[in-house]
């Protein structure tokens, strides 16, 4: 069973890989950047699933006042199907809860229909809305 625990400046690269292995990196966000804002912002809502002194996962769970949100959950595909993306989500709605949010939100690629399958069997549920974003900051 993997240990949550909090971000340390040691986890950079080791973070950084798991995203990549489990397909979650995209060519217009940097992810040392991304790692640099959240630690700028909410360093308390980064997670890291460490197995053996190794980290297996990741989740970035942050709250605005109104609603959580969840980025960057990630599970080295090794360590897959072990429990680890269950006990990330568990761990970053306990901090989410500890802080008063009453309502999660996260967003899933239409496509990435594992993911979808994985937050149903956790109690997730479609909401009738729609996605729109606009990049404040280009990361090329």
């Amino acid at each position: 069973m993997a240990t949550i625990r909090p971000f340390a400046a040691d986890d950079r690269r080791p973070v950084i890989a798991v995203w990549e292995r489990s397909g979650i990196t995209r060519p217009w966000n940097d992810p040392g950047r991304d790692i640099d804002r959240k630690l700028a912002i909410d360093p308390d809502g980064f997670l890291v699933a460490e197995h053996d002194g190794v980290v297996v996962g990741t989740v970035m769970a942050g709250y605005d006042g109104h609603r959580g949100w969840i980025n960057y959950l990630a599970v080295d595909p090794d360590a897959q199907r072990f429990g680890v993306g269950r006990a990330l989500m568990a761990a970053a709605e306990t901090l989410l809860g500890e802080r008063g949010c009453p309502k999660i939100n996260l967003q899933i690629r239409t496509s990435n229909r594992e993911a979808i399958g994985f937050y149903e069997s956790i109690g997730y549920t479609l909401d009738d809305v729609v996605s729109m974003g606009r990049r404040l900051v280009d990361d090329d």
